[in-house]
């Protein structure tokens, strides 16, 4: 069975994050382990404001050391990364061990338009975008990594995605959804040729905690599976709009995709 180390934080929720991706490899059939850099938990008692707990470097390290010398992986993909220390150290670990990794670049909570530390965006474009085989930035994410203002149109999302290919990242998937124009929810994936637009019917509901990561994490199955990164992005994209069309209601505040949607679907 083919082995992932995850670089990531942790959803207490279990919708996002860390969970959402073992759930995802779980289905696609692909081995997981985390290393934990953040842990985020909800307050059930501020209208579900999300709290932010860092993890020590060393503690990372650790983790790190035990799946990579420990037990070995064939590929990585990072999500939320909360220092530049932590950023600089996914970066080395890419370099070091010769991973072939998947970026998620997270750099706010579901729901929030202001990155978490605002001095992530130039570690991520600096140290860790350059060394990626794919990054999947949503509409925010993009803006900040390609240094352009809000995003809100097809053709302003090529123009990110052909930035950000310049940083260094091999491939590209600029996340739309259903925040651009037209009724169609658009993702652009561009690996220095032709862009390739990927549509699909918008799915009507507020129920989508986790799907960054889901996404991601499908694209990092089906790569290390086999898949070209245009073929790994198409399979996601299936996936995801699956989990999506049977998301459920957690509670009153968030809902998260249902990755057993999939349950039968094969890579």
């Amino acid at each position: 069975m083919k082995k992932v180390l995850v670089l990531a934080g942790s959803d207490t929720s279990g919708g996002a994050g860390i969970q959402a991706d073992l759930k995802t490899y779980q289905e696609i059939g692909v081995y997981g382990m985390t290393a934990l850099t953040t842990i985020v938990a909800q307050n059930p008692n501020n209208h579900w404001a999300h709290d932010v707990y860092p993890i020590e470097t060393n503690t990372v390290k650790a983790q790190i050391a035990t799946i990579l010398d420990g037990v070995g992986v064939d590929m990585m993909k990072t999500g939320m990364l909360p220092t530049t220390e932590v950023i600089q150290l996914a970066a080395d670990t890419i370099e070091r061990y010769h991973l072939n990794a998947v970026v998620d670049p997270v750099l706010a909570c579901k729901g929030q338009d202001e990155p978490l530390y605002p001095e992530n965006a130039k570690a991520l474009r600096e140290y860790l975008v350059p060394k990626a085989l794919m990054t999947t930035p949503n509409l925010f994410e993009a803006s900040q990594l390609a240094e352009m203002n809000n995003i809100s149109t097809v053709d302003e999302m090529k123009e990110a995605a052909k930035r950000i290919y310049n940083i260094g990242a091999k491939n590209v998937i600029v996340k739309g959804g259903s925040e651009v124009e037209g009724d169609k929810a658009i993702d652009v994936f561009y690996a220095g040729d032709d862009f390739i637009l990927l549509e699909n019917e918008v799915i009507d509901t507020p129920y989508n905690h986790g799907a960054g990561c889901t996404f991601a994490s499908a694209i990092t199955a089906a790569i290390v599976k086999g898949s070209t990164p245009e073929d790994a992005v198409r399979f996601a994209k299936s996936f995801i709009t699956n989990a999506i069309g049977e998301s459920w209601k957690l509670n009153e505040y968030v809902g998260p995709v249902n990755q057993f949607a999939n349950r039968g679907v094969q890579q």
